[in-house]
């Protein structure tokens, strides 16, 4: 399949379905592949009141994430991510593993101190590569925690990495010098569109935003058509209305972006 082909399918795809990227992100006609080499590994434990119970019964910490062959910086950032999605207070745990033997020692002390506790804890974090090329490495880190109230907490996140400078790529990086207030305005206009408000529509009485004001976060992922943005269960929204997600083509970015930036290929 050519390269333009695909876009076009890529573009419907994203269209129909909230502007999701998904998959590997390669191309068939090579332009786009994997130049790291990775390999998963899972984080998988069980209480010790699980017995006989299956996993989707009993409490089970279940995490799954690549690790990047010499790529130390890289396999730590990610790493950070998956500790501090579902951090108590703000502390996130050293590494995986911790997290996973601290959520199950949370769940032991509850059931201490209240032997009579029916519920089970859940949490399945995951972090999975969703696009490379050769300069480009994008991760979703994501997960589902429940640790008794109402209802539990899903968070999406990304990692755009910068595989030649080894960094995490910043909006900073990618857009000239005072861009905030433009991309504002452009972000606020598509949200306005999306959520199907006028443009003088007072954010007041359905969102969180700060003094009721727009404001675009930095939860964003690179894609090759455009940026998806995320926000995340009661950051603009009550929890019922779930994530918000906001993508901005690079045909609205173009007089925006830095001409050597890691997307201006993308945008051309």
């Amino acid at each position: 399949m050519k390269i333009i082909g695909r876009l076009l399918i890529i573009g419907v795809a994203l269209s129909a379905t909230s502007c999701n990227w998904n998959g590997s992100g390669q191309k068939d006609d090579g332009t786009v592949k994997d130049t790291l080499t990775y390999t998963y590994k899972t984080v998988h434990e069980r209480a010790a009141d699980c017995g006989n119970k299956p996993d989707s019964a009993c409490t089970v910490p279940n995490i799954k994430y690549p690790v990047f062959t010499g790529q130390q910086k890289l396999n730590d950032t990610v790493a950070r991510k998956l500790t501090s999605l579902f951090a108590m207070d703000g502390k996130a745990d050293t590494n995986v593993e911790q997290m996973s033997k601290n959520f199950l020692k949370a769940y032991a002390d509850a059931k201490k101190s209240d032997p009579r506790l029916g519920m089970f804890y859940e949490l399945n974090s995951y972090a999975k590569i969703l696009m490379q090329d050769s300069s480009i490495t994008t991760l979703e880190i994501g997960g589902y925690n429940y640790t008794g109230g109402a209802h539990g907490a899903s968070i999406t996140t990304f990692i755009n990495w910068n595989t030649k400078a080894n960094k995490s790529i910043t909006l900073n990086d990618l857009f000239t010098a005072g861009y905030a207030g433009k991309l504002k305005i452009i972000a606020e206009s598509i949200f306005r569109k999306e959520e199907k408000l006028s443009d003088t529509a007072s954010l007041a009485r359905d969102y969180f935003f700060k003094d009721n004001k727009f404001a675009l976060n930095d939860n964003f992922l690179i894609t090759p058509i455009g940026l998806k943005f995320i926000y995340n269960q009661y950051e603009i929204k009550p929890y019922a209305a779930g994530q918000t997600e906001l993508f901005i083509p690079y045909t609205q970015l173009k007089s925006l972006l830095q001409p050597n930036s890691v997307v201006a290929k993308f945008a051309k």
